[in-house]
């Protein structure tokens, strides 16, 4: 791919003029750092004002003219022994593998210590220039280093220069340009690592990595001719319709080949050691920058892929499998491993169905394709626009699916039931991922990033605590909802069928509706995940143990002692219903409890109560403690002796 054109080897001469031109350069560096070091001082006296600003105007011109200068020397050495080496783009079409020579490992004697000397010319300048830059925005030994170096840049404009009479080319096959940078860069990483960071820790350069620098230059490269030459012509295109579904499959497709480069290429450092600030360097690495600083496409990519993720999800819908739950873990409830079954993590464990761990999926794609994008603020707004709402159009499908499961307490119907219970598991099990990803690193970055901007404000601190906080909230009340629904309908179901029983007579009607309360418990235990049904059956429990005790209290029924027995074992047979469920089902039923007490008590006992002090104090010396006064009075008056 690249042919080393023959080293130039300068006369004896025309070396000595190059190095005393060096010396010259470095000796009036020296100088200016000596004026820096007066003007710190003299700035901190906060005294000879205008006299400090003269000097250091007079330092900028100075600068001004020994930058280009010293540039100037050192293309002029870098061009005398062949860089840049030529390209066989060819080869690159070819997928020809042959590794690439590097001039800076063919450099020897007088030429090596030439590029060195002048190496260092230009990483002391550039020490000196970042010292002023620091002083001058008041954060010296704050502000965090660039990974760019001058010398390096040096190396890289030239590349840059031919690559893109390539890059030209290959417009309608842009794999070929992320191939090419990414061959050169990593055949020419010996040479940058082994001649070049030396020479930087010769210049004492601290915290700077020659390999980070020349990675990130070469990435600027792909970078630089994208914004200038591919996007923007992509982003007119986008405005016409019938463009439109064209211009998507290529956008998306280049986003696919940034994301595998930019992996690629921070590869490439894997073994290296960032002292200061890892992430955030790695994360500079990016071909992605280029929607850093143009939000109109970030919102494009935004669209493109939340497009594109709806899709997938509709695709996933019209599988008869998407709303499957595995069988095996249909598993029965079992109190002796009740604690286990409420430790949910797994889409199994959850029961949730398949299509919610494929809107998870779908959703984490998103996520992953954005993670290089080195602004914070950048990422967090691409995953508002895509993965946020995202998951309101799929909270949206669960409401539907619950929706077409009709609940009519007169004729239950279990695959209803079925329905309802699918999309409370899909919603559990989707909240639970949403709040660990919450948790992740990453994500309480882009949190205090949005906090830290005008977001704040525009969004009112929605996101102070979790960044998917409203999305996780909608979910929440989806499934509260649709609980209380089947709650009610269990419940109404129960009264309905127990409108003739009277709690004395016959008790067919109680057993039927017992019976069918149970069946439908089976159902929902079977379905439903277990933290739901927990709350379900505790709820329907609290239900019952108030209707029951209500239409006593309210009703004209009176309680010979017989009657009170059969009272006692119909409550008994309720009580089993709940009994695969825990190991006292009556603790669910204070007030039945109270009142099963009350029946169970002697003439001498009522009396007593009813003539007694009206107190809670005195009504628990009888075991009495969830019915008020007047209900135990009512309770006993129905009482017959």
């Amino acid at each position: 791919m690249l042919n080393a054109s023959p080293t130039l080897y300068p006369d004896i001469l025309a070396m000595q003029d190059f190095g005393v031109k060096e010396e010259k350069l470095l000796k009036a560096i020296k100088a200016m750092n000596d004026v820096e070091e007066i003007i710190v001082n003299v700035e901190k006296s906060q005294q000879w004002h205008h006299l400090f600003k003269s000097v250091d105007h007079r330092v900028d011109k100075t600068l001004a003219i020994l930058r280009p200068e010293a540039l100037a020397e050192h293309r002029a050495l870098l061009a005398s022994f062949g860089w840049p080496p030529k390209l066989l783009a060819s080869k690159v079409e070819s997928g020809g593998l042959s590794k690439l020579l590097n001039p800076l490992l063919l450099m020897h004697g007088n030429e090596k210590k030439s590029y060195a000397q002048s190496f260092h010319v230009l990483c002391t300048l550039q020490q000196l220039h970042s010292r002023r830059e620091a002083r001058k925005f008041k954060t010296l030994g704050q502000k965090e280093c660039e990974i760019r170096l001058w010398a390096i840049d040096e190396l890289v404009t030239p590349l840059a220069v031919r690559m893109e009479y390539h890059f030209v080319k290959w417009a309608e096959q842009p794999e070929f340009m992320f191939a090419l940078v990414y061959r050169v860069t990593r055949d020419f990483m010996e040479g940058v690592s082994d001649i070049l960071q030396p020479l930087i820790d010769a210049a004492r350069l601290t915290s700077y990595s020659a390999n980070e620098a020349w990675v990130s230059a070469m990435v600027h490269i792909l970078s630089g001719f994208l914004t200038k030459n591919v996007f923007p012509a992509l982003a007119e295109r986008y405005k016409e319709k019938d463009m439109k579904l064209e211009v998507i499959s290529l956008w998306l497709h280049l986003v696919d080949l940034i994301v595998a480069f930019d992996k690629q290429m921070q590869s490439l450092l894997r073994y290296e050691t960032c002292l200061l600030f890892p992430d955030a360097q790695r994360r500079g690495i990016s071909v992605l920058i280029v929607f850093c600083d143009r939000p109109d496409w970030l919102k494009i990519w935004a669209k493109m892929e939340l497009k594109d993720g709806w899709k997938k999800l509709k695709a996933v819908l019209k599988d008869a499998k998407a709303w499957q739950i595995d069988d095996k873990h249909r598993v029965d409830f079992d109190v002796s491993t009740i604690c286990e079954t409420f430790l949910l993590s797994s889409r199994e464990a959850h029961k949730a169905p398949f299509v919610a761990e494929s809107a998870l999926k779908i959703a984490q794609e998103m996520i992953d394709r954005c993670q290089t994008l080195p602004d914070i603020l950048s990422r967090a707004k691409f995953v508002r626009s895509t993965v946020a709402r995202f998951f309101w159009y799929f909270s949206n499908v669960l409401l539907l699916h619950c929706r077409n499961a009709e609940l009519p307490p007169e004729e239950l119907d279990g695959s209803a039931f079925v329905r309802a219970c699918e999309s409370i598991n899909a919603a559990r099990y989707v909240e639970s991922k949403l709040q660990e990803w919450s948790d992740d690193a990453s994500f309480l970055e882009m949190t205090i990033a949005e906090s830290n901007s005008n977001m704040q404000e525009q969004h009112q601190g929605f996101y102070d605590d979790c960044f998917f906080e409203e999305e996780i909230k909608c979910l929440a009340e989806l499934e509260t909802n649709w609980l209380m629904e089947i709650i009610a309908v269990l419940l109404r179901q129960f009264e309905n069928l127990t409108l003739e029983y009277n709690h004395t007579e016959d008790s067919n009607a109680f057993i039927e509706a017992l019976q069918s309360l149970k069946s439908q418990l089976h159902v929902l235990k079977k379905n439903l995940n277990g933290k739901d049904f927990l709350d379900l059956w505790r709820s329907v429990a609290d239900g019952l143990d108030h209707f029951i005790c209500g239409s006593i209290l309210g009703g004209d029924v009176k309680f010979s002692k017989k009657q009170s027995n059969e009272f006692g074992t119909d409550m008994q047979a309720l009580f089993l219903v709940f009994q695969p469920f825990c190991a006292r089902p009556e603790a669910f039923f204070p007030c039945i409890r109270d009142i099963l007490k009350l029946l169970a008590m002697s003439g001498e006992e009522v009396k007593h109560l009813l003539v007694g002090k009206k107190s809670e104090k005195y009504m628990q010396s009888y075991g009495i403690s969830h019915l008020r006064f007047d209900q135990v009075e009512k309770t006993l008056r129905k009482l017959k002796f």
